[in-house]
């Protein structure tokens, strides 16, 4: 499972909160130039920033060729996602590409600045469905305006049809460029719908939910079963349902095969025999597409626990698919950031304390807690899914039997978390929203470290703890639509329910616990508010993580308000969120995270949907419209990301010699280099 970002955290399955100085907690590590700009362009709804790599150039040359190949590996993937999010994808990539890099005209208009902007957004967004929303976007500029740049961009880069003219292309593609009704949601989650129909993502064609889960029904559902249909598409032929599989040879085996490549010259320089275990798995896996050979990678992967170097390649995350089973593409090339490490193994140290002290139910608590590897992690490269748009903090695999037998890997990301704090100490939406004074200092003194804190706990003991009852399915199965939301909901509130508990001073990762009211005030204003500047007047929340996040802080805040644990008071016209009762506040996590594993561990359908659609949907119009309007004037874009590193090698002839690190500061043009160098698919897979 990944932490996705958000503006001013839910302590830390998040974006660091806003107007953070430097402190003890966010001093600046060593191999950080202080004069580095972490800002870079911005647009829409969207602000681009760079990240350092510390550490990088203290590797040893065979290292540096291990970043490299990974480096590769990782990009040659690109392509899968833009046809996993849209059929549409790759055509409408390239298209834009076109019209970007060839049009001559005017491009200091009003209209062209529009279009460019939209350009933009689907490079962010891997596709026109927005990255967080998943609603559909369109150009604010007009249709005609659109067509006048197709025709006058080159027409032989122009992904048509053979012998299609470019009046008959654009009348093609106008619906899935304009009409916002045309499949108007990446992944729809409402309730009593068909949920694969309603969803345009590129998983499933011609088949409805009702096949599909009858379908994967029939497959073996053993504990130790793999993950049934984790790497392929659905489709009916001859009236049955098969699965096209993503493998060499199969579905996307033109850009797996690069992957492959690079992941092969990546064994060679591999640092033990355990990374070169791992790494020779993933390539079989790539080759075969058996999802049991994923597992057996999977666990060799989790046991590779001494290299610097790490990565994580494949199909991973199954947020994209509403019904929680097929994963997107995505790859986190990273080196271990040594010094920070040592918090996150101080806490993983402890897992089995922290699960026999969990206020869950007995028969829900693991015996034994099998090894989580906690490190904390310098990123070299994302992509796929992890970019632009990054988690801050991963814990992995996703499979529970394998977490349960042999353990997971948790990580923080570091020097993500360090551009995201340097730009965020130039806002001022703390300020704008904290109660009061005192509130306010103790976020700017306290805010990252428990935005940190609550980050290692949801990552390295939330998506840890808790075991299935006997019998009973995996989620994707049991929970559904609401499987992903209440996962994150539950590793929230576990990292909510210690970051308030002496443990955690007494392990010396914080000092009083003035930190967890720090993160409690924090979660409940984004949860309660301060998310909510990322919707759009009318909107409710779609998203996991953001319903995730308003289902506890309002769950918590409407079951305490007998005892006033949590008030929303007015002042001079302005709504703001007041912890009364820090102490009755960890009880209700306390609660919420008992029920929520009971959900999980009976595969309580009903119970689940009854949490998600009572807490996590419904958007408050009045108070969302003052949100919104305080939130202008503040100049800060709701979503960030991120504009990737550059690996080059120093060639000796064939060989390798060096590899030099770069620091790209134009986005548009990272974009269209990726887009001439990783472009392995064609525009119909």
């Amino acid at each position: 499972m990944a932490i996705s970002t958000h503006i001013l955290s839910g302590c830390g399955n998040s974006e660091p909160a806003a107007n953070q100085p430097k402190t003890e907690a966010t001093a600046v590590a060593d191999g950080y130039d202080d004069n580095f700009v972490v800002e870079a362009q911005s647009f829409a709804d969207l602000q681009l920033l760079r990240y350092q790599v510390p550490g990088f150039n203290s590797l040893t040359a065979q290292q540096k060729k291990l970043a490299y190949y990974l480096y590769e590996a990782a990009l040659c993937g690109r392509d899968i996602l833009y046809d996993q999010k849209s059929k549409d994808g790759i055509m409408l990539r390239k298209t834009i590409e076109a019209m970007y890099s060839t049009y001559n005209g005017d491009k200091n208009s009003e209209d062209w600045k529009k279009l460019e902007t939209y350009f933009g957004r689907v490079w962010f967004s891997n596709g026109n469905y927005h990255h967080y929303s998943n609603e559909k976007f369109v150009p604010e500029c007009s249709w005609e305006f659109f067509s006048t740049v197709l025709k006058a961009s080159d027409a032989s880069r122009l992904p048509m049809d053979a012998g299609e003219t470019p009046d008959a292309f654009l009348a093609r593609i106008k619906p899935t460029v304009y009409d916002a009704k045309y499949k108007p949601k990446l992944v729809d989650l409402r309730p009593n719908v068909d949920n694969i129909v309603g969803s345009a993502n590129n998983f499933y064609e011609g088949v409805t939910q009702k096949e599909v889960e009858a379908f994967y029904a029939t497959f073996d559902t053993a504990a130790n079963a793999p993950s049934w249909g984790l790497n392929s598409k659905v489709v009916k032929e001859n009236g049955k349902l098969v699965e096209k599989v993503w493998k060499s040879g199969g579905m996307y085996g033109a850009a797996i095969d690069k992957i492959i490549y690079w992941l092969q010259k990546a064994v060679t320089v591999a640092e033990d025999a355990e990374q070169k275990k791992a790494l020779e798995l993933l390539v079989k896996y790539y080759q075969t597409g058996d999802l049991k050979t994923f597992d057996d990678y999977s666990i060799a992967w989790v046991q590779n626990t001494a290299s610097r170097l790490d990565a994580v390649n494949g199909f991973i995350e199954v947020y994209m698919d509403a019904i929680g089973k097929k994963a997107s593409y995505e790859s986190t090339v990273s080196l271990k950031d040594m010094e920070e490490t040592k918090r996150i193994e101080a806490i993983a140290k402890e897992a089995q304390w922290f699960e026999d002290n969990s206020p869950i139910m007995k028969e829900h608590k693991k015996e034994k807690v099998k090894g989580i590897t906690a490190k904390a992690i310098t990123v070299i490269v994302e992509s796929g899914d992890a970019s632009p748009s990054t988690p801050i903090g991963i814990n992995l695999p996703n499979a529970e039997w394998i977490r349960a037998e042999h353990g997971s890997k948790s990580v923080s990301l570091t020097n993500i978390i360090h551009s995201y704090n340097v730009a965020s100490a130039k806002g001022g939406l703390a300020a704008e929203f904290a109660v009061n004074d005192t509130v306010l200092q103790r976020l700017k003194k306290y805010g990252s470290l428990a935005s940190d804190l609550h980050t290692d706990m949801h990552e390295c003991i939330g998506h840890a703890s808790g075991k299935l009852n006997p019998g009973v399915a995996t989620t994707d199965v049991t929970l559904k639509n609401y499987a992903s939301c209440l996962e994150e909901a539950r590793a929230d509130l576990v990292g909510l329910y210690y970051i308030y508990d002496q443990k955690l001073v007494d392990l010396g990762v914080m000092p009083s616990l003035e930190v967890g009211m720090a993160g409690y005030d924090n979660y409940m204003m984004n949860g309660l508010m301060t998310q909510l500047t990322r919707l759009k007047p009318g909107e409710q929340l779609e998203e996991a993580h953001m319903r995730n996040r308003a289902l506890v802080a309002r769950w918590a805040y409407e079951k305490g308000k007998k005892d006033n644990v949590v008030a929303m008071i007015t002042r001079d016209g302005k709504t703001y969120v007041q912890v009364n009762d820090y102490g009755k506040l960890r009880q209700l996590f306390g609660e919420l995270l008992k029920e929520i594993q009971r959900i999980k561990s009976e595969g309580d359908y009903n119970g689940g949907k009854n949490l998600v659609e009572n807490y996590g949907v419904k958007v408050d119009a009045k108070l969302h419209k003052e949100i919104l309007a305080r939130f202008a004037p503040l100049g800060i874009k709701p979503y960030r990301g991120f504009i990737q590193p550059k690996l080059v090698p120093v060639m000796n002839g064939e060989e390798i010699t060096d590899v030099k690190i770069e620091y790209p500061d134009n986005f548009f043009a990272q974009m269209l280099e990726y887009g001439k160098n990783y472009a392995f698919l064609p525009v119909k897979n």
